[in-house]
């Protein structure tokens, strides 16, 4: 092999090392798989769960709805006349897909100017944060994984109004959220983690 041929590859194999590892883990239906495979997941939900009172497996199937555990997750592209491409659907991003608006106001008011949406703490504390103002804002319980879905997804101004309730898909979308929750609560339970 050329010398050049050697470097190229050389080259290849240190970009393709050097980035972020933005995958999905291996099983998502197993909770237990998934913080055994990531360890680094488990302390940042359980920090999260001291700081926010969100339980983990609440953290869990929000991240699965939202991103699938995929760090540098966007939403689609819009296109016009189905070819021309116009942007993306919104301005959510990474792990939690929060979006340009509200993620500068949890780094304001949390004061972590250097905070990323596709670092995975970074991610899960944001979901903590929002979720607590929530219940402090509307009642709902932080193990309500379904209604707290609910107001991530709309706003809470948005769950306030009751815009979901036009929505009967999004409500369909909660319940998976909140039986998700119930299935890696159990297992968490019975790997003790929970």
């Amino acid at each position: 092999m050329s010398r050049l041929l050697r470097a190229t590859a050389l080259m290849i194999l240190v970009a393709a090392c050097g980035g972020g590892n933005y995958s999905a883990p291996r099983n998502l239906n197993d909770a237990c798989a998934i913080l055994k495979e990531r360890g680094k997941y488990y302390k940042e939900m359980k920090r999260t769960q001291r700081r926010w009172g969100v339980p983990i497996s609440v953290q869990m199937a929000t991240l699965y709805q939202e991103s699938k555990f995929v760090g540098n997750a966007r939403t689609p592209h819009q296109f016009v006349l189905g070819v021309i491409p116009m942007g993306r659907q919104s301005s959510a991003y990474g792990y939690s897909q929060a979006l340009d608006a509200t993620w500068d106001e949890y780094k304001d008011v949390r004061g972590g100017r250097g905070a990323k949406r596709d670092d995975f703490g970074d991610a899960v504390d944001f979901m903590g944060w929002y979720m607590d103002e929530t219940t402090r804002k509307l009642g709902i319980s932080k193990g309500d994984a379904a209604n707290q879905y609910l107001a991530y997804h709309e706003g809470r101004a948005g769950y306030a109004r009751g815009s979901y309730r036009s929505k009967p898909w999004l409500v369909n979308v909660a319940n998976s959220v909140d039986a998700r929750a119930r299935l890696y609560h159990a297992q968490l339970k019975q790997c003790g983690k929970a």
